[in-house]
């Protein structure tokens, strides 16, 4: 179990880096709880303009004196150590000027202390099973606290602070910072190789999660997949040491209780039926069903998972399951983004293998399922450079599961190009006969996209850098009459790696 943080003054905040998807939301709960606000970016954004006018003082650009911006100086600084520089300008003012700096995961421990903490971790999936949590929780009548790594695509917000004892959030295990919380609801969605450069060996990134099962506090439950061989592990592990453990699936061959089984899953167009059995401890077992809007297996598993940690934390187990049925997704998880010339775009922030795999999987579903011999045409930006070296043979089999594909060079994020490194060692691996494009030039990518495509299909931009630019530039060159091909048949030369 880990120890609760020592209090920080939370008066007066600086967030550098505040328009982050993580930093801004962290950000608009400060402003609801009365703190003053500042804090700088590098470029605007509608979600630091949203903050502008709840009242936050934003500069963009980073400057000693934007430490400055509210009249004094603030009683703390925020920063993401994994996104902005230590050697930056506002971090060496405060430290001279004797000003804690703090961690992003450091300041949503302090935002959840006398809350019932419910944390959502794993490699794959957070976001969405933390937004359906939320919507579960919410129609459950609880209006927690939460903080998403993306937008609620109803709720139009990635954070909220709510009127009820329970905060939601995701917890990242990318440089162990889950290691901040005391969950009283700790979910596992899956366990996999990631996020090398930090942890270097697999089994230095497993332990982290036996490290976070320890910091469920007594009377707490870790919540595991039990179709996640790495979860299961955990789980099992963790109940040896005392700690209550359930788990959810549609099959279980470990030792480890249901919390929530699986019953059906029956596949449409639109989603899914999905029918569950709830087991609380001493409580009887009961059969709910609901409808899901968004689509693949793994969206049904997020859905236990939400399910399970709403039940847990109080909610009545019909009304989590209608909130369910009322998610309609999250921002760049599997979004759509609209249609032009009978040609359909979605969006997904997928940037490992497994992920890549879920989401063209769930694509495919949806075309099968529509029976119009549509296709699915994958337009994927690869994200760091020490992870597509890891996993180029694994991107090139996910990939192939599209029946053609745009590869995008590599979006190096954080980490500095590697001589020699293209995203051609994933296209080279990539199947023979399967129409395939490495466009280095970004601006082309929308145009070979429109080249390959045709009426019917279903196109996936997938990544986590700038591809969601493309969402949008595909979309405006169809509705502008951009020429398409008529169709873009395996082995013709339009389609070939170039």
């Amino acid at each position: 179990m880990t120890a609760t943080p020592a209090s920080t003054d939370l008066s007066r905040v600086h967030l550098v880096g505040i328009g982050g998807s993580g930093m801004s939301g962290l950000a608009r709960i400060l402003v609801t709880r009365g703190a003053v606000v500042t804090g700088s970016d590098v470029k605007k954004s509608t979600a630091v303009e949203v903050l502008r006018t709840m009242g936050a003082h934003i500069a963009i650009g980073h400057a000693a004196e934007n430490l400055d911006l509210a009249g004094e100086k603030p009683t703390v600084v925020v920063t993401s150590f994994a996104a902005i520089p230590q050697d930056n300008p506002e971090l060496a003012a405060a430290r001279e000027a004797g000003i804690p700096v703090i961690r992003r995961s450091d300041l949503l421990a302090e935002l959840m202390e006398g809350h019932r903490q419910i944390l959502l971790a794993g490699t794959h999936g957070k976001t969405s099973t933390t937004s359906m949590t939320v919507s579960a929780m919410q129609q459950a009548g609880l209006d927690p606290s939460f903080a998403i790594g993306g937008q609620l695509n109803r709720a139009g917000t990635n954070a909220h602070g709510g009127t009820g004892d329970a905060f939601v959030a995701e917890a990242d295990e990318s440089d162990a910072s889950l290691l901040r919380y005391s969950p009283s609801v700790a979910v596992i969605t899956n366990i996999e190789p990631d996020h090398l450069d930090y942890f270097e060996t697999p089994e230095s990134y497993f332990k982290v999660f036996d490290d976070f099962a320890d910091c469920v506090i007594d009377g707490g439950y870790l919540v595991v997949c039990l179709e996640d061989a790495q979860a299961v592990a955990t789980g099992e592990r963790a109940a040896e040491r005392g700690i209550h453990v359930l788990g959810y699936g549609a099959h279980n061959e470990s030792s480890l209780p249901y919390g929530v089984e699986v019953l059906e899953e029956t596949v449409s167009a639109e989603g899914a039926h999905v029918r569950v059995r709830l087991t609380l401890p001493d409580v009887p077992p009961e059969d709910l069903a609901y409808d899901l809007h968004v689509p693949g297996h793994h969206m049904v598993l997020n859905s236990a998972a939400a399910l399970l940690a709403g039940a847990l934390a109080g909610g009545e187990p019909a009304e989590l399951a209608a909130g369910l049925t009322d998610f309609t997704g999250v921002r760049r998880r599997f979004e759509y983004r609209g249609s032009a010339q009978g040609i359909r775009v979605f969006d997904d922030y997928a940037h490992h293998p497994t992920e890549v795999s879920a989401v063209l999987t769930a694509a495919r579903a949806k075309v099968d399922a529509e029976g119009e011999g549509a296709r699915v045409i994958a337009c994927f930006q690869p994200h760091l450079y020490s992870r597509t070296m890891k996993f180029d043979a694994e991107f090139a089999e996910a990939l192939a599961l599209a029946d053609a594909s745009v590869v995008l060079d590599i979006y190096g994020a954080r980490e500095q190009p590697v001589e020699g490194i293209t995203s051609r060692i994933i296209t080279d691996k990539m199947p023979e006969d399967m129409p395939v494009i490495f466009e280095p030039d970004f601006s082309e990518a929308a145009g070979d996209v429109i080249s390959l495509a045709r009426p019917g299909d279903v196109v996936l931009t997938i990544g986590a850098g700038t591809i969601t630019y493309v969402a949008g530039e595909i979309l405006s060159k169809l509705e502008q009459g951009e020429a398409r091909a008529e169709s873009a048949q395996p082995g013709e030369a339009e389609g070939q790696d170039v």
